[in-house]
C-alpha cells in the first residue's frame, strides 16, 4: 500500500458547542406571529400562559460539522388544525404554555476543513429596532477566527470576515511555547459592541464590531440582500494580559449593565493543586476591565481577591441585577462592583481565614465541570457532571443581591454545552448522549409551606427510551422525544415559607441522535441476514455494533450503512415492469367530510396493479392479496404505464400504451384512445404510444412517443377527463427530454408566496371549487418540463403560461434563479457563457458528454413549513437534488436587474404578475449516493415518492443501486438498499397485514412485501438503533459461532467509604487507621465492571442480556476477545472467550491482573447462555491486550508480552518479549507477525518463530507517539502498519530492512501520514469489494482481489475508512485535490491542505510523504457545474468520466455494511 484515500463515511454527531442567535431572521420578523388567542385567556384566567417571544436559531457544532437549525413551534389550536400531522402531534405532546410541540428543522449543514473549537453569536441586541441579524463567530486552532452570516439570496452562510494570528508574523505571540492547554476561546459582549478571543494562553484579541448600517463589501451588497443587515466585525487589535500582571487565565466573560463593554477575567495569581489546599487555597481572583475599542484602552475598574483555587467558570448575571457568578467545584460566588455573596455546596468548601461562615446549601453536590445558562433574569440552570439539572436562584431586592439558593431538578443527559433559545426553550448539547430540546415554563407560584414541596422525578433521559419513542414517532420530527409528562419542580429556600417560589415545568420536545463517542465496535451478522447473497448484496448482511456513550448515557449503537427491510412475504414474479397501489373511495363515504386528511393516511389500499411484459394483473389489497384480474374492467391485455387516483380518490386512472381508462372501483366509467395530434397525417397515428406519465389530481400528463405532450384534464363534478394538447409545445422546436407534474397542495400553496405579487395567484384554485362539498382550495398544479438542450421551464396548468425558466439546468448549478433575473452570485455564474463556447472545442478532447435529463420529480411533502424539492436524473445516472427557497430582491435593487424586469414586463403585456420572481433553488449535495450508469434504451421511471412508509416520507429510487431518500427535519437523508440487488419496481402498501409498508420487485423477479424496521432511527447519516445499557460500555467483540456480543460494561455504584479504604490499604497500614478511630459515614462512587453477553433478538425487539460475568471488587475488566486456541492434548481447535483484567487499588499496591477463559454454550430455546469459567490465572501487571497467534494465546501483562499454549487444562508460557513498552494498548496479529501499540512509545513490529520458540523484534518506530489504535493494512502482497495517535493523526509505516534509512531494518519507515481531525479508537480490516473493471483493463491479478481497507470509529461519533489506491488513480485524484482547493469556495475560508497536515503539537516530527488523498474534498467535484467539471478535468489532463468512475469505484469498494 503505497497510496491511499481517506473517506469520512459517517460525519461526527457528538455535539461540542451550541449557541443561539437570530441568524436566518431577525427578532423583529416575529412580532405579527404572536397569536391573538392569548388575550382572551388573559381575561378568563389570571395565570395566563406567557407569550412565546421571538425564537432564535440554534447553532451547533460537532467535530468539523457546523449546523444551523430553526425551531418550529406548534401552537395549540392554530397549527394543529391546519395540518394533519399537527393533529397527531397535538394528541401526543403535552400542552405547555399553549405550545403542543416544538421541533428542530435544518437550515444548513457544512463539513468544514477544520475542527471548530468554540462558537459565539455576535448580536447587536435591540439596536436598529431588532432588525439586525446576528453573526456566528467560529474559532479554530491555533488562532484562526471566521465570522459567518446568513445570505438570503443563496440560502447559505457566507464569510463576512476572517482573522488569522498564526505564521511567522505572529510567532512572537506564542513566546516560544508550542503547545497550549486550550485553543482559541471566544466570548461576545451582550450588546454586540465587540468580541474577544483568548489565544496562546494570555493573548486577548479584541474584535471591534462595525456600527449598524456600515458595510464591508460596499453599499451594493446591503441593498441586494433585501435589507437584511447582519452584525459584522470591523477591525481587531491585541491585548497582552501579561502586561496587566495576569498569569494563568481560566475564564473570562462580558457583564451586563455598563455603558462601555466590561470584561471580567478569572485568573490565578499563583498555581496550586488539589494536594496542597492547606497551605495555598484561595489563589484565584477576578478583574473587571472596561474596554474602549476606539481608544484601545482597558483600565481595571474593580477586582475581587481570595477566590477558591478550583474556580473555573464565570456566568454573567443578566440585567437588572448585573454582576458575575463564579462557579467553583465546591461553592458558588456572586460578585459585582458593590456587593458579594457565596454559597457552599458541600463540606469541602473552605471560607477564607478570618471571614464569616459560608451559608450552606440544603444538599451536597460537586459542581466541577458544570454547564449553565439562564432561564430568567434571576434563575440559572446548571447541568452537572453527573447529568443532573440544578436551579440556581439569585434572591435580590432592587439591585442588591441578598443570597444564592440552589435546588435540585431533573436528571438529564451529560452535557457538553447548554444554551437558552428564546424565553421558553433551552437546548442540552451532549457529546456522550442524545442532545435535547427542552421547553420550560416558569412562573412564581403562590408560596407553599415546606411540607407541601413536592418533587416529581421524571428524568429527561435521552437514550433510555430511544427504542420506545422511535416506535411511535411521526416522520416530521421525532416529537416530544421523551416524556409527555409535565415535569414540574418546586424549589424552596431553606425554611423560608414566605418566599414566593419559582415553579418550573419541563417537557422534552425534540432530540438529535448521537452515536459517539465510539470506543470500540464489532462487525457482525444482522438478524435478518440472507446467507445466500453474493457480491454487493452480501454486504448488507452485516452491521456494526458500537460501544458509545458514557455513564447513564451508555448504549450499544447498531449501525447499518444500508436499509434492509423486514420481509412479510415474498413471491416469484418474473418480468415485472411496474407496480402500483390505489385507493378507492365510493361516493357515499366521500360526502362525510373530505377535509379529514387524517383518515386518508390510515385508509387501506383497494387494488394492487402489476404490469408484466405482456399483461397486467390486478389484485385486491385491502385484506389479503387476491387476484381479481378477470373480474375488473382494467386494461389487462398488455403492459400498464401508470395507475393513480383522481378526484379525491373517488376514481382510478389507468394509462396504458395506447389509451387510458377511468374506473370507479372495478367498473370502467370512461375510456380514451390516444390519437396523433391534427398536425400529423392519420397514418402516423398507429405508432403513437405513451412513454411517460405523471399524475396530479385532477390532471394526468402524458409524454408521447413522438415527443409531444398531452394533458388529461379532469372535471370534478362529472368525474370525467378530456384530452388537451398544450399549444405551447406544438409550436416550439425544442424537444422535451423529461416532464412531470407538481401538485402544490393547499390550503396555503407554497409557490404562491413566490410570485412577485402575493395576491395574484394563478387562477387554478377557483376552477376546482366544486359544488359537491370539495374543499375550498386544493392547491395549484404546475408542469415542470426539461428540454433536450438542458433548459428547464415551469408552466401553470391548465393554461400553460410559463412562470419560471432556467437555462442550462442540466449542468447542475449551485443555484437556480429565474433566468430573467440577474444570477444570484455573479462571480460563480458569469463564466457559464464563456465555458459553453469552449465546450465545442473541448468536446473533441472528451467526447462531449451528451447529458440530458431523463427523469424529473418535484414534490412538497406534508408538514407546515416544508418547501418543495426538485429531483432530476441525468443520462449518466447523476441525481441532482434542489431545495426551493424564497428570496425577495428588494425594490431598489441594482440597476441592471430593474432594467431587465422592466423590459420583460413590456414585452409580455404584463403577464409578469404571476411570474415566480422570488423563487430560487439551492442544490443539495448527495455525496453518499453512488450513482449508476444508465443502460441506453427505454428509460424506466425510477423515482417513486411516498407520504408514509413506517412513519417516514420521502422517495425511493429504484434501479441497479436502489436508495431511500427520506425527508426528516427538511433535510434529505440518503440510505442505500443493497440487500435485493437491482430493484425494478416499488410502491407503498397499507392494509391489514402490512401497516404502512412497501412492495418492491427485484430485477430477478422476486416480489417482496416488507416493512421498514421499526426500531431503527433514520434521522442519522446511517440508520441506527440504540440499545441503552445504563452503564459505560468499554469493549465489545463478536462471537460468530453463537451470534453473541460479549461486552465490558462498568456501572457506578455507591459504596461506604470505610469499605473503599479497606480495599486500598495494605494490612499493616489498615491497623493504624483503626487505632485512629476514623469513622467515615460517607459514601464514595466506584465503577464496578462486568462482562455482559448480549444477543440481538430475533423479532427485531430490544436486545437480550444472555449472561453476566461479574468481576471481583476493585477489579477492572480491560479487554475481552473471542479467540480460537489449539488444544495441544486433543489437537482440536477450541473457540473461547478471554477476559483480561487488572486490580486497581491505588499506587501503594503492586499491580496484578487475571486472565480468564470461558466457554460459552447456547441452548436453542431463547434462555440464558451457559457461561463456564474453565481457567483463570493471576499475573503481575495489568492484562491490557489479548490476541490469538496461530492457535496460541498472546497476552500483554504489564511491560511483558507472553505467548501461551493451551493444553486444555492450563495456559503454559512458550515465549516472551520483554521490551521497554510502558503499557500495551493494542495487539494485532497476521500470520506470524505481531503489531503492538504502546501508550507513549509508538509501535513495535515483532515476529514469532516456532523453531526456536522465540518472539523477536523486527523493527519499531523510534518517535514518541501516544497510540490509540493499530492495525495491519494489506494491499495485495504488501503489508503496512497503520497507527492513530492522540493528536488525531493516522500514520502508515512499512518494514524495509534493505533501505539504508531504516538503520539496517531496525526502524519502521513512514509510508503516509494524514490528519483525521478526530481521535481514532479502533481500526477494522475489511476486504474491499470488487468493482467493475475500469476501462484501463488492469490484469485481474491477485493484487486486485486481495485488497483490504481499514474502517475506523472515532470519539466524536464519526466513522471513516482508509482504502488503498493504485498509483495512477492516486496521482489523478491528488492533482484534482490540489485543483479543488482553489476552485471550490471553502466555507469559513479554511484551507483543506493545512487541515490535513500532520499535527505534532510542538513535538519533533519528521514529515512523512503525502500519500493519502482526502475524499471529503474530492466529493465537492460532483457539486461543480458540468462546465467547471469538464474544465477542471481538462486542466489536470484527464476526463470527467474518468474521475467520476474513480470516485464511484471508491464508494462502491467501501460499502461494507
Amino acid at each position: 500500500m503505497s497510496f491511499a484515500a481517506h473517506k469520512t463515511m459517517h460525519a461526527p454527531t457528538g455535539i461540542e458547542n451550541c449557541a443561539s442567535g437570530f441568524i436566518t431572521h431577525s427578532a423583529a420578523d416575529f412580532v405579527p406571529q404572536i397569536p391573538p388567542i392569548q388575550s382572551d385567556e388573559f381575561e378568563s384566567d389570571w395565570k395566563a400562559t406567557k407569550a412565546m417571544g421571538p425564537i432564535p436559531n440554534l447553532v451547533v457544532s460537532a467535530g468539523n460539522v457546523l449546523e444551523v437549525y430553526v425551531v418550529r413551534v406548534q401552537e395549540e389550536g392554530t397549527a394543529a388544525n391546519r395540518d394533519a400531522k399537527g393533529q397527531l402531534e397535538a394528541k401526543r405532546g403535552s400542552v405547555l404554555d399553549g405550545i403542543t410541540g416544538a421541533s428542530l428543522e435544518l437550515v444548513c449543514h457544512y463539513r468544514l476543513h477544520g475542527n471548530i473549537y468554540s462558537i459565539a453569536v455576535l448580536s447587536k441586541g435591540g439596536a436598529n429596532g431588532g432588525k439586525t441579524r446576528d453573526s456566528i463567530i467560529l474559532t479554530f486552532e491555533d488562532a484562526k477566527i471566521s465570522v459567518l452570516e446568513f445570505d438570503d439570496s443563496t440560502h447559505k452562510l457566507r464569510t463576512s470576515s476572517m482573522h488569522c494570528f498564526e505564521g511567522p508574523d505572529w510567532r512572537h505571540l506564542k513566546r516560544g511555547r508550542e503547545s497550549f492547554a486550550r485553543g482559541p476561546y471566544v466570548k461576545v459582549d451582550p450588546q454586540g459592541r465587540c468580541g474577544v478571543v483568548l489565544v496562546y494562553g494570555l493573548q486577548m484579541i479584541i474584535l471591534k464590531a462595525a456600527e449598524v448600517g456600515s458595510s464591508l463589501v460596499g453599499e451594493k451588497s446591503i441593498l441586494s440582500d433585501g435589507g437584511a443587515l447582519s452584525a459584522r466585525i470591523e477591525s481587531s487589535y491585541i491585548i497582552n494580559l501579561r502586561d496587566l500582571n495576569m498569569k494563568h487565565v481560566k475564564d473570562f466573560i462580558f457583564i451586563h449593565g455598563y455603558i462601555e463593554p466590561v470584561m471580567v477575567v478569572l485568573h490565578q495569581q499563583e498555581l496550586t493543586w488539589t494536594g496542597r489546599p492547606l497551605s495555598k487555597h484561595h489563589t484565584c481572583m477576578i478583574s473587571a476591565l472596561s474596554i474602549s475599542t476606539t481608544l484601545k484602552q482597558h483600565p481595571l475598574i474593580w477586582s475581587a481577591q481570595n477566590l477558591p483555587h478550583d474556580a473555573y467558570k464565570l456566568l454573567a448575571v443578566p440585567s437588572p441585577i448585573g454582576g458575575v457568578l463564579i462557579l467553583c467545584a465546591n461553592s458558588v460566588h456572586y460578585h459585582s462592583q458593590t456587593a458579594s455573596c457565596m454559597l457552599a455546596l458541600n463540606k469541602f468548601a473552605v471560607p477564607v481565614s478570618g471571614s464569616p461562615e459560608m451559608p450552606k446549601s440544603s444538599f451536597s453536590v460537586e459542581l466541577d465541570a458544570a454547564n449553565a445558562t439562564w432561564l430568567s433574569n434571576d434563575v440559572a440552570i446548571l447541568s452537572t457532571k453527573a447529568g443532573e439539572l440544578l436551579l440556581l436562584t439569585i434572591v435580590y431586592d432592587g439591585r442588591v443581591v441578598q443570597r444564592l439558593d440552589i435546588s435540585k431538578s431533573k436528571a438529564s443527559v451529560l452535557t457538553s454545552g447548554i444554551t437558552s433559545i428564546g424565553n421558553s426553550l433551552f437546548f442540552l448539547g451532549s457529546r456522550v448522549g442524545d442532545s435535547m430540546l427542552v421547553q420550560f415554563s416558569g412562573g412564581s407560584g403562590t408560596s407553599m409551606s415546606p411540607h407541601g414541596v413536592k418533587e416529581e422525578f421524571f428524568d429527561l433521559e435521552g437514550d433510555a427510551s430511544a427504542a420506545k419513542r422511535l416506535k411511535r414517532s411521526p416522520s416530521d420530527a421525532l416529537q416530544d422525544m421523551l416524556g409527555v409528562e409535565e415535569l414540574s419542580l418546586y424549589g424552596s429556600g431553606p425554611n423560608n415559607e414566605q418566599l414566593a417560589q419559582k415553579m418550573f415545568s419541563f417537557v422534552v420536545r425534540d432530540s438529535l441522535v448521537n452515536v459517539g463517542p465510539i470506543k470500540d465496535f464489532a462487525y457482525g451478522l444482522r438478524i435478518n441476514a440472507d446467507l445466500n447473497a453474493t457480491g454487493i448484496a452480501k454486504q448488507s448482511n452485516y452491521e456494526l455494533v458500537c460501544c458509545s456513550g458514557h455513564g447513564k448515557n451508555g448504549a450499544l449503537c447498531v449501525l447499518q450503512q444500508s436499509i434492509r427491510p423486514d420481509i412479510i412475504t415474498q413471491e416469484q414474479l418474473p418480468g415485472c415492469k411496474g407496480i402500483w397501489t390505489v385507493y378507492h373511495k365510493n361516493s357515499r363515504s366521500h360526502n362525510i367530510d373530505p377535509s379529514k386528511t387524517l383518515a386518508d393516511d390510515d385508509e387501506y389500499h383497494a387494488y394492487l396493479v402489476i404490469s408484466l411484459e405482456t399483461r397486467t394483473m390486478v389484485l385486491e389489497s385491502a385484506n389479503n392479496l387476491e387476484e381479481v384480474t378477470e373480474a375488473v374492467d382494467y386494461y389487462v391485455q398488455g403492459q400498464t404505464m401508470a395507475v393513480g387516483n383522481l378526484f379525491g380518490r373517488r376514481r382510478v386512472v389507468q394509462v396504458y400504451a395506447r389509451g387510458a381508462r377511468i374506473l370507479d372501483g372495478a367498473c370502467m366509467t370512461q375510456e380514451l384512445i390516444f390519437k396523433a395530434t391534427n398536425s400529423e397525417s392519420s397514418s402516423g397515428s398507429e405508432g403513437l404510444t405513451v412513454l411517460g406519465v405523471s399524475i396530479a389530481d385532477p390532471y394526468v400528463l402524458l409524454k408521447m412517443s413522438d415527443g409531444s405532450i398531452q394533458l388529461l384534464v379532469g372535471d370534478h363534478s362529472t368525474c370525467t377527463v378530456s384530452v388537451n394538447s398544450p399549444a405551447v409545445f406544438e409550436n416550439s422546436k425544442k424537444l422535451i427530454s423529461a416532464c412531470t407534474l407538481y401538485h402544490d397542495k393547499g390550503p396555503e400553496p407554497w409557490l404562491r408566496k413566490a410570485s412577485s405579487d402575493a395576491w395574484l395567484s394563478t387562477g387554478v384554485g377557483e376552477a376546482i371549487d366544486g359544488p359537491d362539498g370539495m374543499p375550498q382550495d386544493q392547491g395549484d398544479v404546475y408542469c415542470v418540463v426539461c428540454y433536450e438542450n438542458g433548459d428547464l421551464e415551469i408552466f401553470d396548468i391548465p393554461n400553460f403560461n410559463c412562470v419560471y425558466t432556467v437555462t442550462k439546468f442540466v449542468s447542475g448549478k449551485a443555484y437556480l434563479v429565474d433566468s430573467l433575473i440577474q444570477e444570484p452570485s455573479s462571480d460563480s455564474q458569469k463564466d457559464v457563457g464563456k465555458t459553453s463556447e469552449k465546450l465545442s472545442g473541448q468536446g473533441r478532447k472528451e467526447n462531449n458528454p451528451n447529458l440530458e435529463i431523463v427523469e424529473l420529480a418535484m414534490q412538497r411533502w406534508a408538514g407546515q413549513h416544508t418547501r418543495p424539492f426538485l429531483f432530476a436524473i441525468l443520462t449518466d445516472g447523476t441525481v441532482l437534488c434542489y431545495h426551493a427557497y424564497l428570496f425577495e430582491a428588494s425594490e431598489n435593487a441594482s440597476k441592471s436587474e430593474v432594467d431587465v424586469s422592466a423590459e420583460y414586463t413590456a414585452n409580455t403585456n404584463g403577464t409578469n404578475a404571476s411570474k415566480f420572481r422570488n423563487l430560487r433553488f439551492v442544490r443539495v449535495p448527495l455525496d453518499t449516493y453512488a450513482k449508476e450508469e444508465l443502460p441506453s434504451g427505454k428509460p424506466s421511471q425510477r423515482i417513486t415518492t411516498f407520504r408514509n412508509v413506517g412513519g417516514y416520507q420521502g422517495l425511493f429510487l429504484s434501479g441497479s443501486r436502489p436508495a431511500w431518500f427520506l425527508l426528516v427535519r427538511e433535510r434529505i437523508r440518503v440510505h442505500s438498499q443493497l440487500c435485493d440487488g437491482p430493484v425494478s419496481a416499488f410502491t407503498v402498501l397499507h392494509n391489514v397485514n402490512c401497516n404502512h409498508g412497501l412492495i418492491h420487485v427485484s430485477v430477478q423477479g422476486v416480489l417482496k412485501i416488507c416493512q421498514l424496521p421499526t426500531l431503527a432511527c433514520y434521522d442519522n447519516f446511517w440508520p441506527v438503533e440504540k440499545i441503552p445499557l445504563k452503564g459505560t460500555p468499554h469493549q465489545v467483540t463478536y462471537f460468530a459461532e453463537k451470534n453473541l456480543y460479549p461486552l465490558i460494561v462498568s456501572v457506578p455504584v455507591l459504596k461506604p467509604l470505610n469499605q473503599v479504604l479497606s480495599l486500598l490499604v495494605d494490612q499493616e497500614v489498615g491497623h493504624q487507621i483503626e487505632h485512629n478511630n476514623m469513622n467515615f459515614d460517607e459514601t464514595y462512587t466506584i465503577d464496578e465492571f462486568e462482562v455482559r453477553i448480549m444477543e440481538p433478538s430475533k423479532s427485531g425487539g430490544p436486545w437480550q442480556n444472555r449472561g453476566t460475568i461479574s468481576m471481583q471488587s476493585s477489579e477492572n475488566a480491560l479487554t475481552v476477545r473471542v479467540v480460537t486456541l489449539l488444544n495441544t492434548t486433543t489437537k482440536e481447535n477450541q473457540t473461547l472467550l478471554v477476559v483480561g483484567t487488572a486490580y486497581v487499588q491505588g499506587e501503594d499496591v503492586a499491580a496484578r491482573g487475571r486472565v480468564l477463559l470461558y466457554s460459552v454454550e447456547k441452548n436453542n430455546d431463547n434462555s440464558q447462555a451457559v457461561v463456564t469459567e474453565i481457567y483463570s490465572k493471576e499475573l503481575k501487571g495489568a492484562i491490557s491486550a489479548i490476541a490469538s497467534l496461530q492457535g496460541q494465546l498472546l497476552i500483554s501483562s504489564g511491560p511483558k508480552i507472553i505467548l501461551h499454549k493451551w493444553t486444555g487444562l492450563e495456559l503454559n508460557g512458550v515465549a516472551f518479549y520483554d521490551a521497554s513498552p510502558l503499557y500495551v494498548v493494542t495487539l494485532n496479529t497476521v500470520k506470524n507477525f505481531i503489531l503492538l501499540g504502546d501508550i507513549h512509545r509508538s509501535i513495535y513490529f515483532l515476529s514469532w518463530k516456532e523453531q526456536g520458540s522465540q518472539l523477536t523484534l523486527l523493527a519499531k518506530d523510534f518517535g514518541s507517539l501516544d497510540c490509540f489504535a493499530t492495525e495491519f493494512l494489506i494491499d495485495g502482497s504488501t503489508l503496512s502498519l497503520a497507527v492513530s495517535d492522540g493528536q488525531k493523526n493516522i500514520q502508515i509505516f512499512y518494514y524495509a530492512p534493505k533501505m539504508s534509512e531504516s538503520w539496517k531494518g531496525q526502524k519502521l519507515l513512514s509510508r503516509a501520514e494524514f490528519h483525521v481531525g478526530s481521535h481514532v479508537t479502533k481500526f477494522l480490516r475489511l476486504q474491499m469489494l470488487p468493482t467493475l473493471p475500469d476501462w484501463a483493463n488492469a490484469p485481474p491479478g491477485s493484487d486486485k482481489t486481495n485488497r483490504f481497507a481499514l474502517l475506523f470509529g472515532t470519539l466524536d461519533g464519526s466513522l471513516g475508512c482508509v482504502a488503498p489506491l493504485d498509483e495512477i488513480t492516486f496521482r489523478r485524484l491528488q492533482s484534482l485535490q490540489r485543483k479543488l482547493v482553489d476552485v471550490v469556495p471553502q466555507v469559513a475560508g479554511l484551507n483543506p491542505r493545512s487541515f490535513r497536515q500532520f499535527h505534532s503539537k510542538g513535538k519533533p516530527h519528521r514529515p512523512g510523504p503525502d500519500n493519502i488523498v482526502d475524499c471529503d474534498l474530492l466529493c465537492y467535484y460532483e457539486m461543480l457545474t458540468l462546465e467547471d467539471q469538464l474544465e477542471t478535468a481538462n486542466q489536470i489532463g484527464t476526463t470527467r468520466s474518468q474521475i467520476m468512475t474513480n470516485l464511484n469505484d471508491l464508494t462502491l469498494g467501501t460499502s461494507f455494511l
